[in-house]
């Protein structure tokens, strides 16, 4: 697998933003399945944002409209763009892909991103009230 190098989080108020980036540390192939999901108090593991082979994206139901996905097609890497951020936005997020390809195109959707066999070490995001 390949190690994803994940930066950005850090501590915002309500109503703020934050970017995050995810970079793989080796060569990949050009575009693959890729995302976040994160770990909330509330939920173990929350699919949040997810980019296809194809370049289709999908978003969790509790952030459409206010995060925004893109792939960086310099280095295969993904920024996660989130506005209007919320206290239950807190949680430690992670980058997860298939930079290989193994897995079937079709099962690449928002609620399998924990389940992609490379991810990253995490970074936190807090949001206060």
């Amino acid at each position: 697998q390949v190690e994803l190098r994940e930066s950005g989080g850090g501590p915002v108020q309500a109503g703020g933003s934050l970017s995050l980036s995810c970079v793989p540390a080796a060569r990949t192939g050009p575009t693959y399945c890729m995302g976040w999901f994160r770990r909330t108090p509330e939920k173990e593991r929350e699919g949040v944002a997810v980019i296809t082979r194809g370049g289709n994206i999908m978003y969790g139901d509790s952030v459409q409209g206010r995060f925004t996905l893109s792939r960086d097609t310099t280095n295969q890497g993904l920024t996660l763009q989130m506005n209007d951020l919320k206290p239950e936005d807190s949680g430690k997020y992670y980058c997860s892909a298939d930079p290989w390809n193994m897995i079937a195109p079709d099962t690449c959707l928002v609620r399998n991103v924990a389940t992609l066999p490379s991810r990253g070490q995490g970074t936190q995001v807090t949001v206060s009230a």
